[in-house]
C-alpha cells in the first residue's frame, strides 16, 4: 500500500492498493475510487461502550467504512477541515493523542480509544476527550490550516495554544497553564496554553478555527437554537 498527500492545503489523501489490502476510513471520507474495490460498512472495533465513547466523546462517527482492494486500485480520501492531512506512524509503545474530529483513515492494526484529561488538562480548546491511537500502522489526520511538527528532546519544552494543538506523542508530558494575567487574556487575545515536555513529537495547526468562526460572525448556539429542536448527543439528535 502506498500513500501520497496532494493539493495541500486543500489536502487529498491518495491511496494505492494491491489486491487484498484494506484501509479503514471515517464515514463520508471518500472523494473517489478507481478500480475494483469492495466497501464494507461496520461499527468501530471494540465493545459497545468503547464504540460509544469514540463516537460521543471523541467526535468521530459510530460507523466506519472498510475499503478492500480486489485488484490494483486507487482511492481518494479527505476530511472536513480546510487544511493539511498528516500521516502519523503508530508503533507499539509509541502512539499518539489526537485532536477529536480530525481522524480521516487508518490501516489495520491501529486502535482508537478516548483519553479523559480531566478539567485540569482540557486540551485542544474546550475538548476534554481526545482520541488515543495505539497499536501499529498508519493514521491520517486532517486539521484546519497547515500542520507543523516539532520533535522535542528529553526535557525540552514548548507551549502551544490549545486551539492550535493537533497531536502529541504519547510519551510527551503535558499540562495546561495560563499565560499572562487578566489583561493579557482579555486584551491580548491569549489565554490557556499546553506546555509540552519531550521526548516526542508535537503537532500543531497554523490556523485557529474558532477565530475564523468569530471573524465570520457565526453564532453557533443561536444557529442551533433557531434551526433545530431537541437534544444533540455525540452527533445524534433526539427530538
Amino acid at each position: 500500500m502506498q500513500f501520497s498527500i496532494v493539493k495541500a492545503p486543500m489536502a487529498l489523501l491518495e491511496v494505492q492498493m494491491s489486491a487484498g489490502e484494506k484501509i479503514t476510513t471515517e464515514s463520508g471520507a471518500m472523494v473517489y475510487m478507481k478500480g475494483d474495490i469492495e466497501i464494507k460498512t461496520r461499527t468501530r472495533e471494540g465493545g459497545f461502550l468503547k464504540k460509544l465513547k469514540v463516537t460521543a466523546l471523541g467526535g468521530e462517527s459510530f460507523f466506519v467504512n472498510d475499503f478492500i482492494a480486489k485488484s490494483d486500485c486507487s482511492l481518494g480520501l479527505t476530511g472536513p477541515p480546510i487544511g493539511d492531512i498528516v500521516r502519523l506512524d503508530i508503533k507499539p509503545g509509541s502512539g499518539f493523542i489526537v485532536q477529536s474530529g480530525s481522524y480521516v483513515a487508518s490501516t489495520a492494526g491501529v486502535l482508537l480509544d478516548t483519553q479523559w484529561q480531566g478539567f485540569t488538562k482540557g486540551l485542544f480548546g474546550s475538548e476534554f476527550f481526545m482520541l488515543k491511537a495505539t497499536g501499529e500502522g498508519d493514521l491520517f489526520a486532517n486539521a484546519y490550516g497547515g500542520i507543523v511538527q516539532k520533535d522535542l528532546l528529553p526535557g525540552e519544552s514548548m507551549s502551544v495554544d490549545n486551539y492550535h494543538l493537533v497531536a502529541l506523542g504519547e510519551r510527551v508530558q503535558y499540562n495546561v497553564t495560563q499565560i499572562g494575567g487578566l489583561k493579557t487574556n482579555i486584551l491580548g487575545g491569549e489565554g490557556f496554553v499546553t506546555k509540552c515536555t519531550g521526548p516526542g513529537p508535537v503537532l500543531f495547526q497554523t490556523k485557529n478555527l474558532r477565530e475564523l468562526i468569530d471573524i465570520l460572525g457565526i453564532n453557533q448556539r443561536a444557529e442551533t437554537t433557531s434551526n433545530n429542536t431537541g437534544v444533540s448527543f455525540g452527533g445524534f439528535r433526539i427530538g
